[in-house]
């Protein structure tokens, strides 16, 4: 995820990272060869002269935004319903860590079950990112716990189990009345929640056939549009056609990134920066020192 202060106006226009470009430049660069072919042979294809003119074009470039409006906005819904689960997960570990110190007598050690919290976040984001469930775990699970994820098929279900448990079983030497232990289920329901409800956005993907219809229909309109402005803007039609097809193809690139809200793209979650903020809370409830917060843009592998 790109987390930056916004640069200045100019400098925005001539940014890259962010733009989309590394990933539609082939596509560009081949619909402004089209363009200026079809400059060059003044809107002839072989012997017949092709008729087009910029009306059809209005009437599907109103067709064209409705349907990427509708697409963008769907990508962003569950991007944004993403990032309100995890800020959920957030919300009720801290609130559980600060029941179970609040009621710990001197004589019961609460960290297992602390870091126990920050473990179930580092299994919920190599679920959602399809890592091993133990990696990044380490002196935050119990190693027997550890051992258990290796190969279960829901990790964050498994350490919810045992965080269930912990409780039943420090339930007296905490002195949990009837009605706390209600409470503090209740947050371990919500986290099984989050994570659930994160796991239907990553495994239920938006319709492939729209995605199909969108995409044959803004590389046919992109590929006949020189044709419609060669007679009325000539040598201009290229540039003209490169800042269309630009906007048609960054918003489709940017709809397939933000649809699949866990990944590494640049406009995906930081969920490592979420996962470790979740552990930085954690451990400064039980006094330690926190590792310094990572920039959420620091995990991309692509620039």
């Amino acid at each position: 995820m790109i987390v930056r202060p916004r640069p200045h106006w100019i400098h925005l226009l001539f940014v890259r990272r962010g733009s989309l470009i590394r990933l539609i430049w082939q596509q560009q660069l081949a619909i402004v060869l089209l363009s200026c072919a079809v400059v060059w042979v003044h809107g002839q294809l072989f012997v017949f002269k092709v008729t087009l003119n910029a009306s059809p074009f209005s009437l599907m470039g109103v067709a064209m935004a409705i349907f990427l409006g509708f697409r963008i906005n769907a990508s962003y819904d569950r991007w944004w319903e993403a990032r309100k689960h995890w800020g959920a997960l957030l919300v009720e570990s801290r609130n559980l860590a600060r029941l179970v110190l609040s009621a710990a007598a001197p004589q019961v050690d609460a960290r297992p079950f602390v870091l126990g919290l920050a473990g179930f976040a580092a299994t919920a984001r190599n679920q959602l990112r399809g890592r091993a469930a133990a990696d990044g775990t380490q002196g935050l699970l119990p190693a027997e716990l550890q051992q258990q994820l290796t190969g279960a098929r829901s990790a964050p279900t498994l350490v919810l189990l045992w965080l269930g448990r912990w409780l039943q079983v420090q339930r007296a030497p905490l002195q949990i009345d009837g009605h706390r232990m209600q409470v503090m289920d209740g947050s371990l329901n919500a986290l099984s929640m989050a994570v659930g409800s994160c796991e239907r956005i990553a495994n239920t993907p938006l319709p492939f056939t729209y995605s199909v219809i969108l995409h044959r229909s803004a590389y046919v309109y992109c590929a006949l549009l020189p044709f419609g402005l060669v007679d009325s803007i000539g040598w201009m039609t290229p540039l003209v056609v490169a800042f269309v097809s630009y906007t048609f193809f960054a918003l489709e690139a940017l709809s397939d990134q933000i649809e699949e809200p866990f990944g590494l793209a640049d406009n995906d979650l930081a969920l490592d920066a979420m996962a470790a903020g979740v552990e930085a809370g954690l451990r400064e409830m039980l006094g330690d020192t926190p590792a310094p917060a990572p920039r959420p843009d620091a995990e991309l592998v692509l620039h």
